[in-house]
């Protein structure tokens, strides 16, 4: 393990934009990432299509070029880029659970990845990266009002080496309980929110715990007809537990001591656009910018989304 814990915590950054591969974290909660791709989703989140299967393919680039400490203040130079590709797979039933659609989703990021730290070491990785799956309940409030609710596992199937400056897993378990909401109007207001909270489970390579996770992902629009939707989104992210690490050799021991915990916080927010074909797929796009960090990279984000009937 690296002895500057500052700099060991620059070192564990990798994972990238995981999960789904985000990497738009670097820093708070062990290498600064979390399982989930902050601000992934974009419109629809909260709507479960009809009985039948489904693919969505998810792309994004990450770019950072600092990291932020636990005032906010920069702590290093760094130029971080995150290049993924995240098949996903949506099976919806005819089973009704309390009066939902219960349905079933699986993905696996594919990551490119690339970390140089100013006046340090450098290195890239590609691969594979931690699947997503889970069940899901989805219910129509009404013709405009959608919610859906589940729990996601995250399984450690990518890469990990603790003496390495990236990694494209996290080498750890998480279970993340998930509830969203969208309100689709064609030719009006479209709102989506996706409330998540994770746990984490220890590292059992360095005994490192990251802390508990609230965050969220959300767009706001207006429908202007033509199957067009033209607003903003982005994501809202808090850790609410402190980190852990119990191993008397803890690189970052000292540095959870200092900062009460090392939690991480971040926001970002940016233009968003989707258009929805009478086919049944869609193609979503959005770029964002964070602000507020703390313990984590600073940077932004290009996602794109293309659902479609199989």
């Amino acid at each position: 393990m690296h002895k500057n814990p500052l700099l060991a915590s620059v070192f564990a950054l990798g994972s990238g934009l995981l999960l789904a591969c985000s990497a738009s974290q670097a820093l708070a909660t062990e290498g600064g990432l979390s399982s989930w791709p902050m601000g992934i989703e974009i419109y629809g989140m909260g709507i479960l299509p009809p009985p039948g299967t489904y693919g969505q393919i998810f792309t994004g680039n990450y770019e950072a070029k600092s990291v932020r400490d636990n005032a906010g203040n920069k702590a290093a130079d760094i130029d971080l880029r995150v290049t993924t590709v995240v098949p996903r797979f949506v099976w919806v039933t005819e089973q009704k659970v309390l009066g939902g659609d219960l349905g079933f989703h699986a993905l696996l990021p594919l990551n490119d990845m690339r970390l140089n730290i100013k006046n340090g070491p450098h290195d890239s990785k590609r691969g594979i990266g931690d699947a997503h799956l889970g069940p899901v309940v989805g219910f129509h409030l009404s013709d405009k009002l959608h919610m859906a609710t589940g729990v996601d596992f995250v399984l450690p199937t990518g890469a990990y080496d603790k003496n390495d400056i990236i990694n494209l897993g996290n080498n750890y378990y998480t279970v993340e309980a998930v509830y969203a909401m969208t309100y689709a109007n064609p030719h009006g207001l479209n709102a989506d929110v996706r409330l998540m909270y994770d746990y984490n489970f220890e590292n059992k390579d360095t005994h490192y715990q990251s802390g508990q996770e609230l965050h969220a992902d959300y767009t706001l629009g207006w429908g202007v007809g033509n199957s067009w939707v033209v607003g903003v989104g982005g994501h809202a992210y808090q850790q609410v537990t402190d980190d852990k690490c119990s191993a008397s050799n803890c690189a970052a021991a000292a540095l959870v001591e200092e900062t009460n915990g090392y939690r991480g916080r971040s926001f970002s927010i940016g233009p968003a656009v989707q258009f929805s074909s009478k086919d049944g797929w869609s193609l979503s796009a959005k770029w964002q910018q964070e602000s507020g960090v703390r313990n984590r990279a600073e940077g932004q984000t290009v996602w794109l989304k293309f659902t479609t009937p199989l």
